[in-house]
């Protein structure tokens, strides 16, 4: 189950990053790094810092979801039209990859015994770590800090598996309501915050 929400994770962010790279009119070459730091920075980042190879660099899936959706994305010439990133179900699947990415990168912080410092730290990188990359490369203010409650969900996440853990009640069903509840807290967090802000712009 959360293999599949993190792979639907990884096309929002390649869509993300593939809309951001169009808008700020990059080259193909800007594009790709734009759409590969979206959707894999932060995991690549996260495995380093537990002395892993990247996922990404022993398997080949992710990099071929990138790859589609791209193609996809310019067959269905998406990078002429208007940005869909404020739309419900753009909304919904990148809700769904940051709290998947959240508990991925807390559960690995978890497995290598960090402290909660090290599972806040790794939870949070891999949610949001590639997005601020992307954003620093291309000088803008990184999403993650003018966006409501946005990385805040993903050390909320990691600090309920820190405390799960250490009552070792970290299981399917407690993962599958921390994942559930995670989703909506940031898809109310997203309508109560950046909906009004957005009709006075």
């Amino acid at each position: 189950m959360f293999e599949a929400a993190e792979y639907i994770g990884i096309i929002a962010f390649a869509m993300s990053g593939f809309f951001i790279a169009t808008r700020n009119k990059l080259d193909f070459l800007g594009v790709l790094i734009s759409v590969f730091l979206t959707a894999l920075g932060g995991g690549i980042i996260r495995d380093v810092i537990v002395d892993k190879t990247p996922y990404t660099f022993t398997h080949n899936t992710p990099a071929l979801i990138i790859v589609a959706v791209m193609i996809l994305l310019v067959i269905f010439r998406f990078n002429k039209k208007e940005s869909i990133e404020n739309k419900p179900l753009f909304i919904l699947s990148d809700s769904i990859g940051l709290i998947s990415f959240s508990i991925t990168g807390a559960l690995i912080a978890l497995e290598h015994n960090l402290n909660l410092t090290g599972v806040l730290t790794l939870s949070f990188i891999t949610a949001v770590g590639g997005g601020i990359m992307r954003d620093v490369i291309i000088n803008e203010i990184p999403f993650v800090l003018k966006t409501g409650f946005y990385g805040t969900i993903a050390l909320l996440i990691g600090s309920i598996l820190f405390v799960l853990d250490s009552y070792e009640m970290v299981n399917i069903y407690t993962l599958s309501m921390v994942f559930v509840l995670g989703v909506m807290l940031r898809l109310v967090a997203y309508y109560k915050t950046c909906i009004p802000e957005q009709l006075y712009l």
